[in-house]
């Protein structure tokens, strides 16, 4: 077997790799692969490097500043990548062009494989409005003409105890509808477990199994809010409960943060589209990717207030 830090090993970049996504994913990858972190700043990029597990060869990580938007920047960046995890960018109203650009940039640099962290029922006309943004981005890049694999990752399980406010209110007009969540921690070992595939599948020159596939990720159930804020409750000690709103009682209540009209339709659009049913369907692909079975709410509640 090659070792990690040899030159012949294919080179897996990682995008984001200081958030909660692409930390984990380079975790599972260290000592295993030569890794190549990005963030926007290079010291940020530099510390998430210093901070895997002391195993690692220092030779087999790199770390560099990557900016979506700096696309001669990234295609300097991302030169001798085989294989590239793509954490879609921060939400703005220009995420899109950054998206574009990023693709540019990494044709420009021969990277062989894209794998990029799209969402669960991404369409033109999606519920959630940010949706319609990674339905936008998965086209740009088949057409990009670049090897590639879409990870529709519906909402995190992880982020559900945010949404309650200090009142206790979980509120949004999610009315009765469910919500098939999934973990960070299985979407990352989803993403490794491509990312390490699709690697050595190049180096052998065969053709990645995962090129052209698109795998919904989803939780092991669907939820309603309701049970979501009493698992929260039992988990935590916290007394949360939902509060259903219509579509104008989210504006109202969310108008006092002075966000811009886009990100107050995504906020509010995040509760409509899981009253839509739109985001309610369960798939098998995290148990079959993975060989065992999807991690449920309660026990990313119980793993995160250990974390606490």
């Amino acid at each position: 077997m090659t070792r990690a830090d040899s030159p012949n090993t294919p080179l897996i970049a990682i995008t984001g790799a200081t958030g909660a996504v692409g930390s984990r994913v380079a975790r599972r990858l260290a000592g295993t692969a030569r890794l190549r972190l990005f963030s926007r700043d290079a010291e940020r990029a530099a510390a998430a490097a210093r901070a895997l597990p002391s195993t690692t060869a220092a030779t087999a990580v790199e770390s560099a500043a990557l900016d979506f938007s700096d696309e001669a920047g990234a295609t300097d960046a991302l030169a001798g990548a085989d294989v590239v995890l793509m954490v879609s960018a921060a939400e703005t109203d220009h995420r899109l062009a950054d998206h574009a650009a990023f693709h540019r940039a990494a044709a420009a640099a021969g990277v062989g494989h894209v794998v990029y962290t799209s969402f669960l029922a991404a369409a033109p006309d999606a519920v959630f409005t940010l949706a319609r943004d990674h339905f936008a981005t998965e086209a740009l890049l088949a057409s990009s003409g670049l090897p590639h694999t879409i990870l529709r990752d519906n909402f995190y399980q992880d982020v559900f105890p945010l949404f309650a406010g200090d009142d206790g209110l979980l509120r949004g007009p999610a009315g009765e509808g469910r919500v098939s969540a999934v973990a960070r921690d299985d979407v990352a070992a989803v993403a490794a477990v491509v990312l390490a595939e699709t690697a050595v599948e190049r180096a052998a020159g065969r053709e990645a199994v995962h090129a052209g596939r698109t795998y919904d990720l989803t939780g092991p159930e669907a939820f309603s809010l309701d049970e979501a804020a009493a698992a929260i409750s039992e988990v935590t000690g916290r007394n949360v409960r939902y509060l259903a709103e219509t579509v104008d009682e989210a504006r109202a209540s969310r108008a006092g943060y002075g966000a811009p009209d886009w990100q107050v339709d995504a906020w509010v659009s995040t509760y409509t589209a899981i009253a839509s049913g739109d985001l309610s369907a369960v798939s098998d692909d995290v148990p079959r990717l993975l060989g065992r079975p999807a991690q449920p709410l309660r026990r990313t509640l119980e793993l995160l207030r250990g974390q606490a």
